[in-house]
């Protein structure tokens, strides 16, 4: 119920005798339309009025929609939640309609796993209803899963550049593009290693992005990179972000295909850094970095480079691997 005045009521009637305006609000009153708020005390004219109303909201009839949803709709679709809250299914009818047509007429397709933005579209003619829209709250009122719809997460494919497609070959990711560039760069001139390794190819991970690009290595590279006898490296910078996308890098890929730091490169950057600027003119690292690394990164360390780099990271400063270039890849 809301609030509404006396005059709000019979502005529509201001024309006609008073005694006829009290009829107004009588017969108002008696069909349940409105409730006198006695708190609003009387208008002081005779006979009196309130001068203030309940505006009661008058109940919809939904037994048709209660009649859609037990009949009407596919046996698949839980018609449980709506019929408890038949308002709510009034609303979102458009859409669980359209998913009970499609059960009904396609439900084939669904034998043919499409990403998330296909069958959304494929469903309900938006291509961003399942993903950012009300695609999965409708999915929950109905009782079904996003598992039901067959679908797959897309991720940005890989970038990366094959020197040779030679198997077994070294694979190195790399978290920036300046570095990817600079060593792509130093193979295509003809430079054989890298820091004394050699290297196949090179693949960008432009920072976090690799934790969900990697997550269909198998279906965005080519067999020669598939291969179980490569080795994987990665290469970031030295604070705690990129020592953290290596740990939840080499993690996910946990007794499928081992990661491992390129020490090298880690190594070369600390030497860099002491002999060109001094490790207390390094930048400071960023506040809002996640600190929390469980320290596997060390172990593929000496003690000597391990000790360097935790008291680096304890100073607040970091090493970004821009501080080498195509001078030091040789």
């Amino acid at each position: 119920m809301k609030r509404i005045t006396l005059e709000s009521l019979i502005q529509s009637h201001q024309d006609i005798p008073y005694d006829q305006q009290y009829e107004y609000i009588l017969t108002l009153i008696s069909e349940g339309r409105i409730k006198p708020l006695k708190a609003s005390g009387t208008n002081g004219k005779h006979p009196a009025l309130y001068r203030e109303y309940w505006l009661i909201e008058q109940e919809k009839d939904y037994l048709a929609l209660e009649e859609e949803l037990k009949y009407r709709l596919h046996p698949l679709i839980s018609v449980d939640y709506y019929l408890s809250h038949l308002r709510n299914y009034e609303k979102d009818r458009v859409w669980v309609l359209r998913l009970s047509e499609y059960l009904k007429q396609s439900r084939e397709y669904l034998g043919y796993a499409e990403s998330v933005n296909e069958r959304s579209f494929e469903i309900w003619s938006r291509e961003k209803f399942l993903g950012r829209e009300q695609g999965k709250r409708i999915l929950k009122n109905c009782g079904l899963t996003e598992e039901f719809l067959h679908i797959y997460q897309t991720t940005e494919p890989l970038a990366y550049y094959s020197h040779t497609r030679d198997v077994p070959q070294n694979l190195l990711i790399l978290e920036n593009k300046d570095t990817f560039y600079s060593m792509r760069r130093h193979l295509m001139e003809g430079g054989g290693r890298i820091l004394g390794m050699e290297f196949g190819t090179l693949i960008y991970g432009a920072g976090k992005g690799i934790l969900r690009s990697f997550l269909d290595f198998d279906l965005c590279v080519e067999p020669y990179m598939r291969d179980g006898r490569n080795g994987i490296y990665y290469f970031g910078d030295l604070d705690y972000e990129g020592i953290g996308i290596y740990e939840s890098l080499a993690k996910m890929n946990a007794g499928e295909r081992k990661v491992i730091p390129l020490a090298a490169a880690y190594e070369t950057m600390i030497e860099k850094a002491e002999k060109t600027c001094g490790t207390e003119n390094l930048p400071d690292t960023k506040e809002q970095q996640n600190r929390n690394i469980r320290g596997e990164f060390f172990s593929y360390f000496d003690t000597a480079y391990e000790d360097k780099m935790r008291k680096l990271l304890e100073s607040g400063k970091y090493i970004p691997q821009e501080i080498l270039n195509i001078m030091d890849f040789r």
